[in-house]
């Protein structure tokens, strides 16, 4: 699996012109088909339709779904939405509160929040580093009321070290960008 952008037309041309590489082996990627398709639940009732492309290496021929950045791996809402609900519980809001503002079912929610919460120390280890590998003088969030708030701050901190450093990307949301740092896997019980 390897994190692409969200414009599908681009990742085609990256594709067709070999500028992606293999995670594992650095072999130049080429289509290979496509993954199942799905409809990623958004903000207020909006769905979003993909159909991840999958791609395979031309050097150790293992194939590799590309996920846009848009996406978590396995789950069903966009990084946006779930992201919305790490910080609400990062403020101190509760499961069903933050369920009703997202109109998601309270287990779906305490299932984001319970993953993130018992890697939390993990998550924010590692975008601290990031934070602190990327900005010239960098500013580490300041220990907060709860290891779940101080990793949620390390991750706004480390995209916002990296926007910073490269102006050039672009207005990158800040889920997206962790959903990328992380490889789609902020979630994952295998990441970092």
């Amino acid at each position: 699996m390897l994190t692409v952008e969200a414009d599908a037309g681009r990742v085609e041309r990256r594709l067709a012109n070999g500028d992606l590489s293999c995670p594992l082996c650095d072999g130049r990627l080429g289509p290979w088909g496509w993954a199942r398709r799905r409809a990623l639940r958004g903000l207020a009732g909006s769905t979003l339709p993909l159909m991840p492309r999958r791609a395979r290496c031309s050097g150790c021929l293992v194939t590799h779904v590309l996920l846009p950045v848009v996406a978590l791996l396995r789950r069903a809402d966009l990084a946006e939405v779930i992201g919305r609900a790490l910080v609400a519980k990062a403020a101190g809001a509760g499961v069903r509160a933050i369920a009703a503002g997202l109109g998601r079912h309270p287990d779906t929610v305490r299932g984001w929040l319970r993953r993130f919460d018992a890697r939390a120390e993990q998550v924010r280890v590692w975008f601290t580093g990031l934070l602190v590998d990327v900005a010239p003088d960098p500013v580490v969030p300041s220990v907060s009321k709860s290891a779940f708030a101080d990793a949620v701050a390390a991750v706004v901190g480390a995209v916002a070290a990296v926007s910073a450093r490269w102006p050039q990307l672009g207005e990158v949301p800040v889920w997206s960008a962790a959903s990328a740092a992380s490889g789609g896997r902020l979630l994952s019980p295998d990441w970092p």
